[in-house]
């Protein structure tokens, strides 16, 4: 037997696949993942506790304050803060020579409110633009805290000071008395939200208006860039100075995806970022020294693209598919039309066209024309005889009467209330005839005494009335 494992564990260091090692291997992994979301589950770890807490508090203080950053357009601001407060950080460190999270919180927040306002020096005193300007102050800030970590390192007892924690995260080695300072920023972030978020609606939309009323627009600015460093500062502990920007932004641009209501943006973002960092603080925990900070990351990218993708207004694919549907919609919407001018052509004898007929008016092949054919088969809005002759259906009769009157109904208010002359009004008719709805039909005709013809003389045709009854028209 322990010739037999000595052969297998040769094997296995040789590379070559061993079946009974690999299933054993396999079984203890599997009990291992197992046996750490149990753990994580049941909350037994006081550790875990801890660190779980601290992530869903910043999870939901970068999440209120990502609103407004993202909103205003503000995304660097947030990158250009994580990385600038890295000197304060590190002059906070120095100050006593212990991680003190009150000393630390005040060096980190004025080292972010210098940034800001050498952003501002520069932009006012120079041509350079924002973006430029914070770029600068940005890679400036974070040398300078990189020298200073390192000097840190260097020094008897800085291999222990958990300094460069900063730099990466380590939601683990949160302690009790930085999550106290964690839960105070967001208490105080969700109470400043709530009572000036008028202000704050006004701030993010429509400052000049604002000032120009009065009120206290850069005083509110100022308020939320201060929190922001705060979250900033608050949040490098488990997320780290590299990805601690991100945590701002995917949250808040997610949320935007699925609403425009400010309100609802402020606190769908303020859930997501809480879930973003629970998802990241279990998968890492489920592994062996896994880093947090990037595992909350990469679950808020998760979180992110299903909004990218099938948000109900601004998703990719749905954005697409609804402009798909418009075009088949307006194709429909136009062999419809061209049936029913072919019949007006031939003063209504008859009720069916004959696909030789429609192709000729569409300036279409017959192929082209019987995949339209087959198109109002399927949407029950005509029915194909023979292969060669279309009928209209009830609806399909109804939806047809109803575009050629729009058409000619704003054509007519194009002529008579816009003034324009009766053969440039064609191709505008064109686009906005699949576009009208009801209401604006009813008004169109009530401003226009409820015409009967258009500028060429043609019958506007009613939608209730039927196929059968001769036009009136002179042309």
């Amino acid at each position: 037997m322990r010739v037999l494992m000595a052969v297998l564990l040769l094997l296995a260091a040789l590379g070559v696949p061993t079946p009974l090692l690999a299933a054993r291997v396999g079984d203890l992994t599997e009990t291992e993942v197992l046996e750490q979301a149990r753990r994580f589950f049941s909350f037994s770890d006081p550790a875990l506790r801890t660190a779980l807490l601290g992530c869903l508090l910043l999870g939901l203080n970068c999440g209120l304050l990502g609103s407004f950053v993202v909103v205003r357009r503000l995304s660097l601001v947030g990158d250009t803060l994580s990385h600038a407060v890295l000197p304060g950080i590190a002059l906070g460190f120095l100050w006593n020579m212990s991680k003190d999270p009150v000393v630390i919180l005040i060096g980190a927040t004025s080292a972010g409110v210098l940034a800001m306002l050498t952003v501002n020096a520069i932009t006012r005193t120079t041509r350079l633009k924002d973006d430029a300007a914070m770029g600068l102050v940005l890679s400036s800030f974070y040398a300078i805290g990189i020298c200073l970590v390192t000097m840190i390192q260097r020094l008897p007892t800085g291999q222990k000071s958990g300094i460069d924690k900063f730099l990466f995260g380590q939601a683990a080695a949160l302690t009790s008395s930085e999550v106290l300072t964690i839960g105070i920023t967001s208490l105080v972030t969700l109470f400043f939200v709530g009572l000036c978020f008028k202000g704050l609606l006004v701030l993010s939309f429509h400052r000049e208006y604002g000032e120009s009323l009065g009120l206290p627009m850069g005083w509110l600015h100022q308020i939320v860039m201060i929190l922001t460093a705060f979250a900033v500062v608050t949040a490098m502990q488990a997320v780290g100075v590299v990805l601690v920007s991100a945590m701002l932004i995917l949250p808040a641009a997610t949320a935007s995806l699925l609403t425009d209501r400010l309100h609802r943006l402020i606190w769908l973002a303020a859930l997501l970022g809480m879930l973003a960092a629970a998802l990241g603080a279990f998968f890492s925990f489920l592994g062996n020294n896994f880093p947090t900070g990037p595992f909350m990351v990469l679950a808020g990218a998760a979180l992110f693209i299903p909004a990218f993708l099938f948000a109900p207004r601004h998703g990719w694919i749905t954005r697409w598919w609804r402009h798909l549907s418009r075009r088949l919609r307006t194709e429909r919407e136009n062999t419809l039309k061209a049936m029913y001018h072919v019949l007006e052509d031939r003063d209504f004898h008859g009720e069916s066209v004959s696909v030789v007929e429609l192709a000729q008016k569409r300036r279409e092949t017959i192929e082209e024309v019987t995949q339209r054919a087959h198109a109002l088969q399927r949407a029950h809005l005509a029915t194909l005889t023979d292969g060669t002759m279309l009928h209209f259906t009830p609806e399909g009769l109804l939806k047809a009467r109803a575009i050629v009157r729009n058409h000619r109904l704003w054509e007519l208010y194009l002529t008579n209330i816009m003034q324009y002359e009766s053969d440039h009004v064609h191709d505008d008719a064109e686009k906005i005839e699949h576009v009208l709805g009801e209401d604006m039909v009813r008004q169109l005709e009530r401003k226009l005494d409820f015409p009967q013809t258009d500028p060429h003389g043609k019958e506007i045709p009613r939608v209730d009335s039927g196929l059968v009854q001769r036009s009136s028209r002179s042309s």
